[in-house]
């Protein structure tokens, strides 16, 4: 039988957190660690879904399915966002609470809507194991749910046959990936009710994005550069900071105006010293990068939303001239640290050490990564997909 292997980056945002919710420009990057899904098509009469990094392994009749929601749900070639009716009947299918929020059970129902909706075209469903794996961490701001959501679109859209296998690369068209950026979108309102779209379009095309007031734009040349992502493990609610941000510019404008105005001309900066850097690297280019870095974080402290576990980091890799900024909405959350070219292994090494001292979660990773792919038969793939 049929077995796809698909990944699919996260992101990071580089730059323009929080200026983005005033109509300012917002540069997001795909980042390379990856969720990886496998897919074998079965004749046992049966739907599986298993995703171990958050324990769910769940396991259909067909029949079951067919007989309790109406087939096809709607045209595959069109992708259609879930009703409030055929959301009460997936969650009834999945054994959810009806009012239950949580992101694990909504990933559940994004896997059955967009398997009854991709490959039931003839109101049939196919026999399918599927096994997601991530080296994502989950719910850390960095797309862990929308590299699900991409790789459950493309690769049911393949066993569905409305898109072809990719080519020697892993990539497909243009029409192909907005096939599977559109579905993966409603993965995604699924699983958040009213996101933005940037995380699965980064996850579907790669490379980097510009977003300004719901539009998105490819960043026509993103050099792979090197970080060091850490993970707090600081708990935040992104509600609370953006509203924290928006109390200041209600009561001060006039100092959160500039605040966010300097804000969007460093994303505008770095878009800049980023193609320069893809046509011809320098080392000025990667000085720049790191004024930009250090000037971000400073105005992402005066807006408020920077926290002590996030400063700690700042100051240990500032030991060791490098440059560190928080990634997402702050307070907690994430960081990245740029590392240049001819940066010593042993420097990496000590901060890494350092920094799990303190409970942190560490990745030397890259940023600029490949969008969504089918995997070669001899990649090496994480451990549960193995």
């Amino acid at each position: 039988m049929e077995e796809i292997v698909v990944s699919a980056p996260g992101k990071i945002i580089l730059h323009g957190e929080h200026a983005v919710v005033y109509g300012k420009i917002a540069l997001a990057a795909a980042l390379n660690l990856r969720s990886y899904l496998k897919i074998k098509q079965k004749n046992d009469g049966q739907v599986t879904v298993n995703l171990p990094n958050i324990g769910i392994n769940k396991t259909w009749k067909l029949s079951d399915l067919q007989q309790k929601i109406s087939l096809p749900l709607c045209d595959p070639l069109k992708p259609f966002t879930v009703t409030d009716d055929q959301l009460s009947q997936l969650k009834q299918l999945g054994g959810i609470n009806p009012d239950s929020n949580s992101t694990t059970d909504l990933a559940v129902i994004a896997f059955l809507y967009l398997y009854m909706c991709i490959t039931a075209c003839e109101g049939e469903l196919c026999s399918v194991e599927v096994t997601v794996s991530s080296n994502l961490p989950v719910s850390a701001g960095l797309g862990s749910s929308a590299g699900y959501s991409v790789c459950l679109a493309a690769s049911l859209l393949q066993i569905g046959g409305l898109i072809p296998p990719s080519n020697s690369l892993g990539k497909w068209s243009e029409q192909h990936l907005k096939l599977i950026n559109d579905w993966a979108f409603q993965g995604e309102k699924i699983i958040h009710g009213n996101p933005s779209g940037i995380d699965n379009s980064i996850s579907t095309y790669g490379g980097a994005i510009k977003f300004q007031g719901g539009k998105i734009t490819p960043v026509e040349k993103m050099p792979k550069l090197r970080i060091l992502l850490v993970n707090t493990k600081v708990p935040r609610s992104t509600k609370i900071l953006v509203a924290g941000v928006r109390d200041k510019y209600n009561k001060y404008r006039e100092v959160m105006e500039p605040i966010l105005n300097s804000t969007e001309c460093i994303t505008v900066q770095c878009e800049s010293v980023l193609s320069d850097i893809a046509n011809n690297p320098t080392p000025e280019s990667y000085n720049t990068l790191q004024d930009l870095i250090d000037i971000n974080q400073h105005l992402l402290q005066a807006m408020g939303v920077s926290h002590p576990a996030l400063e700690k980091i700042i100051r240990l890799t500032s030991q060791y001239n490098l440059h560190s900024k928080l990634t997402g909405a702050g307070g907690g959350g994430c960081s990245f640290t740029l590392i240049p070219p001819g940066t010593a292994e042993e420097t990496i090494v000590a901060i890494k050490i350092e920094l799990e001292k303190l409970g942190y979660d560490c990745w030397e990773t890259s940023v600029g990564a490949t969008g969504v792919c089918n995997e070669k038969r001899d990649a090496q793939l994480p451990t549960y997909l193995s």
